[in-house]
């Protein structure tokens, strides 16, 4: 076994946030977990085993669940599901405290006249809610309602069809605020938001501002693991010396907002030296001979002055990448770097899909690939038809033509707000206010709603914003719609009830929006139970519910991926894209080209990034107790900065510091390193909670969006949350 071989108690070594989990051990490993609950199974009793999916991330990884005289008691990852491979990270295990939290909303909520909340029945809540929906509608139209949500099994289905059966398009996810950018610049050049990358039997892979062992998806370090110890070349690019280094051979230290730059001149070298898969490209694509006239612009020398990055080393890793193909690809990333991060993301997405083409590594060994996935058929049963497709388009489509309208960008309905454009919106499992762009503009714009619907758990900063919250139940006490996942070997896993309701007067997702959707007048839509729903999608794929629960993952051997086979592009020629009309369109150009950020540090600036830890996941995790206590014994919400920057201001490790800029000031203690771009300052993305019923995570750290403008990306509607800039002093000094 490797030194960096992974186990189940301590996977996520090498990392701040791993050292802490490891050496906290004493209560987060998969036996200190153990040991932590034998109280609870000492005395005897019935266990059961239940088959369930985590909900501490969006990766939703497949676990069995103990639960003994009727509450949980250990975890274990399910070896047969994708993701989860027999693991679960420390956020899996840490957010299972959730259903038994102090802090769980119990009882449905309405802000009285002081802007105080109360408690008041369902039925109040729902024929209130009712009524002030049927009068925007009367008076603006369904349009003038929206929805965001960050998508779960049920949670995805329900508030889709509460919506459209209402009339209204405005049906959003989390994107803005994720990955919208990225998939939508993919989307444009191959035809699909994403793909992944063959890390396992790869001979070179780059992460562009992204962390496996920060993520994490157990499963995407094992694949690193066997990489590394296979001898691949691991790059990370990342003005951060992430979390991943342990399994990296190099890092490479750019300036934050330039990964474009960097793409463009590993492109330019590749096309100028004739070190491109040519016959790949001629069959296979479109627009090259105009992309390779832009590429002139943008040789090493050049994105040396952008990136920091010497121009050997930009040649010298366009050179490994040929040498490697097509065993070799940038890996396609997630939020990070270009996910909704700069006036660029979109644009930057575009270009490493094209960077990979000229590998010719499209479902290749070791290559990019698109793997293949399995839906539910078309069900027969006519309580299950879709309600009529709305009209209208959803807000934002027009001024954001690139956003995927599978998410839509989000900013762009709560901007409507500010025109009464948008006069009711609902949240489900999304803490917009917290999370997603400007935190005071977003208050400002919330705040000119007629209606505001909450449905959470916790009461989070966005609950604390609405007119009603409604108390959703945990995600171990419900049972869910199938999960879907595509791979290698696509599968289907399921969520089942793990627990008894713990807060009786709680509801699932499914059973709330079924109920709103009957006081709102819409109730023909709704049926039918999420069980019968789940057993008809199941039985168009040749399972069934009952069949599901017994094994909590299914798969489909028969849709297994064949290496080798080019890939069929679902764009609009059928080919790469190296020109997009519909960029072009936008107002972009048609083949991309070096955009700069929006905002540059000046001076003594900054500029302000983010990016997950370990044992968190943004915000959501942030106030469960024990994952929070790994925060505190480790100091993780001190910010990184530059060793060197920080000698010149006279900053040492552990000082507090005052971090400034225009939106916000606030204090936080100092991580002085090496491992930081000397442009940039590192803010993890998890802390500053404003929420006081939130009793572990209130005021713990700084937030980074309370420093971050209110601002979209151009055509395709990202937050760019990480076009800010600060300044840093000592306090005191």
């Amino acid at each position: 076994m490797s030194e960096n071989a992974i186990t189940r108690r301590s996977f996520l070594a090498g990392s701040a946030g791993a050292v802490a989990l490891t050496a906290a051990a004493g209560y987060m490993g998969f036996d200190a977990w153990e040991q932590a609950h034998a109280d609870d199974a000492s005395g005897g009793g019935e266990t059961k085993t239940v088959h369930t999916l985590c909900n501490a991330c969006s990766s939703k990884c497949g676990y069995t669940a103990y639960v003994v005289n009727g509450r949980l008691t250990k975890l274990i990852g399910d070896t047969d599901h994708p993701y989860s491979k027999g693991k679960l990270c420390a956020r899996g295990y840490g957010y299972s405290q959730i259903a038994y939290s102090e802090d769980r909303l119990t009882d449905p909520l309405k802000k009285n006249g002081q802007g105080k909340f109360e408690a008041i029945s369902w039925d109040q809540a729902y024929s209130e809610i009712a009524e002030k929906v049927r009068a925007i509608i009367d008076a603006d139209g369904p349009q003038a309602l929206a929805m965001v949500q960050d998508p779960r099994p049920s949670g995805k289905y329900y508030t889709k069809r509460f919506m459209n059966a209402l009339g209204s398009a405005n049906v959003y996810t989390h994107g803005a605020a994720c990955n919208l950018s990225k998939e939508s610049g993919m989307t444009q050049a191959i035809g699909t938001g994403s793909y992944s990358s063959d890390v396992a039997n790869s001979k070179m892979t780059m992460f562009i501002g992204r962390s496996y062992a920060d993520a994490i998806r157990p499963s995407s370090v094992v694949a690193l693991q066997k990489a590394h110890e296979k001898g691949a070349h691991i790059v990370l690019v990342d003005p951060r010396c992430n979390n991943s280094r342990v399994f990296a051979d190099e890092w490479v230290p750019i300036n934050p907002g330039t990964d474009l730059a960097l793409v463009l001149a590993m492109s330019n070298v590749l096309v100028t030296h004739g070190r491109y898969d040519k016959e790949f490209v001629a069959a296979n694509t479109v627009g090259f001979d105009e992309w390779a006239k832009e590429l002139a612009e943008y040789p090493p020398e050049w994105a040396e002055g952008v990136t920091g990055i010497p121009a050997d080393t930009i040649a010298r890793l366009a050179m490994e990448f040929a040498e490697a193909a097509p065993a070799a690809s940038i890996e396609p990333s997630w939020r990070g770097a270009f996910g909704c991060s700069y006036e660029n993301s979109g644009e930057t997405a575009r270009a490493i899909c094209l960077f990979n083409t000229l590998l010719g590594c499209w479902n290749q060994k070791g290559g990019a690939l698109f793997t293949p996935s399995v839906s539910a058929g078309k069900l027969s049963d006519e309580r299950f038809a879709d309600p009529k497709k709305p009209e209208g388009k959803q807000v934002g489509a027009a001024e954001y033509p690139l956003a995927l309208s599978s998410m839509g960008t989000n900013l762009a309905a709560a901007q409507a707000a500010e025109d009464g454009t948008v006069k009711g919106m609902f949240f489900y499992n999304s803490n917009m206010a917290a999370g997603y762009s400007n935190t005071a503009k977003l208050a400002e714009l919330l705040g000119k709603l007629d209606l505001m619907v909450v449905v959470d758990v916790q009461m989070s900063e966005t609950a604390m914003l609405a007119d009603y919250v409604l108390p959703d139940t945990s995600y171990l006490e419900r049972l869910e719609l199938p999960e879907f996942i595509g791979g290698k070997v696509p599968a289907v896993a399921l969520r089942d009830q793990v627990i008894d309701v713990v807060h009786p007067n709680t509801r699932p997702v499914d059973r709330i929006f079924s109920e709103l959707a009957e006081a709102c007048g819409v109730g023909e839509y709704f049926r039918f139970g999420v069980d019968e729903l789940a057993d008809a999608q199941l039985q168009t794929v040749g399972l069934s519910l009952d069949a599901l629960k017994q094994t909590g993952t299914a798969h489909f051997p028969e849709k297994e991926f064949a290496y080798g086979t080019a890939p069929k592009f679902k764009t609009p020629t059928e080919k790469v894209q190296f020109t997009s009309e519909a960029c072009e369109k936008a107002g972009l150009s048609a083949a991309p080209v070096w955009v700069e950020p929006a905002v540059m540090p000046m001076g003594d600036e900054l500029r302000l990034i983010g990016g997950k830890q370990a044992i968190h996941s943004h915000t959501q995790t942030a106030n469960i107790e024990d994952l929070m206590q790994i925060t505190k014994d480790y100091d993780l919400t001190r910010v990184w900065i530059n060793a060197d920057v920080a000698r010149r201001l006279g900053i040492e490790d552990g000082d507090e510091v005052e971090v400034s800029n225009a939106q916000h000031t606030g204090r936080v203690r100092a991580k002085v390193t090496q491992r930081m771009n000397p442009t940039a300052l590192y803010m993890p993305s998890h802390y500053g909670c404003s929420s006081p019923d939130q009793h572990t995570a209130y005021e713990v750290g700084l937030r980074q969006m309370d420093f971050v403008p209110f601002h979209l990306e151009p055509a395709y509607g990202g937050a760019c949350t990480q076009e800010a800039v600060v300044t840093v002093k000592k306090v005191g000094a």
